[in-house]
């Protein structure tokens, strides 16, 4: 997908296809058929059961009759960005020397588009590999604003997907996150307070203070990831844009009444934003 030997440099490449950098950079060490099969499982039992931690996931898996031991699953696991839910998700591992936010959203009612954000990370795995997706959402409606992919677990392509979200619909009042260290960093940080936003984190442990977001992470699994087995970065793309264009436009929410997000977002925005 990215041609280096094209006239175009390699960064701008990049921004067109909505990849970060390092997607394009980084030469990840290839994981054996084995443990890719190992890891795609974990994940879909941490999606059931995101309490289980290395131990029980390894007594599950045996009983599946995967032959595997602890600390192969707690290397995987690591891998993937994954621990279990009272030690906080890996991809939401703070940086000791970054400051945290306090949860703003406890008993706040929002009523409409534009008034919370919220982003977070997941694995995705692929046939021969796997990449990580960053999502930012508007809580009101659900709606996924912008996304990006990427190979490592940096804070770029996050940045990326805010720069895109905003550039595309404006600025939230509040940014909600956890206590990863992409987002607990200078330059998220940096960035959202530039434009004048009220910084939120969870608390630690707390996956529902980010509930809405991990639901998405579900529907995208089930309805897209697993049916499917990704042959590059760029079929993984291609797949996770159409069912997000589908899951936007199309796809009806029961906590929506039956509604779009897309319905929700632009129902619920000024006519002049709209027109805009």
């Amino acid at each position: 997908m990215i041609d280096r030997t094209h006239a175009l440099p390699v960064v701008r490449q990049c921004r067109i296809l909505e990849l970060a950098r390092s997607t394009a950079y980084y030469a990840p060490q290839p994981s054996s058929p084995e443990d890719l099969a190992l890891m795609r499982r974990i994940d879909e039992l941490h999606l059931e059961s995101p309490f289980a931690g290395a131990r029980m996931l390894r007594d599950l898996l045996r009983r599946e009759g995967h032959e595997i031991g602890r600390k192969h699953v707690g290397t995987l696991m690591k891998k993937m960005g994954i621990e279990a839910l009272y030690r906080k998700p890996n991809t939401s591992r703070r940086h000791a020397a970054h400051p945290v936010y306090p949860y703003l959203l406890r008993n706040l009612a929002i009523e409409r588009p534009n008034q919370v954000w919220a982003t977070d990370i997941t694995y995705i795995p692929m046939r021969r590999g796997f990449v990580y997706l960053v999502a930012v959402m508007d809580w009101h409606s659900r709606r996924v604003l912008a996304w990006r992919l990427s190979n490592t677990l940096t804070t770029d392509f996050c940045l990326d997907a805010v720069r895109g979200a905003i550039a595309k619909y404006g600025v939230p009042e509040i940014f909600n996150t956890d206590q990863g260290s992409q987002f607990t960093s200078l330059e998220f940080t940096d960035l959202l307070k530039a434009h004048g936003i009220a910084i939120s984190m969870d608390g630690k442990g707390c996956w529902r203070d980010n509930v809405f977001v991990e639901r998405l992470w579900k529907s995208v699994k089930y309805e897209e990831v697993y049916l499917k087995a990704y042959d590059s970065v760029s079929a993984a793309q291609a797949g996770l844009g159409a069912y997000l264009a589908f899951y936007n436009t199309r796809r009806p929410h029961r906590t929506l009444d039956g509604k779009t997000p897309d319905a929700i977002y632009f129902g619920g925005l000024p006519q002049e934003r709209i027109a805009a």
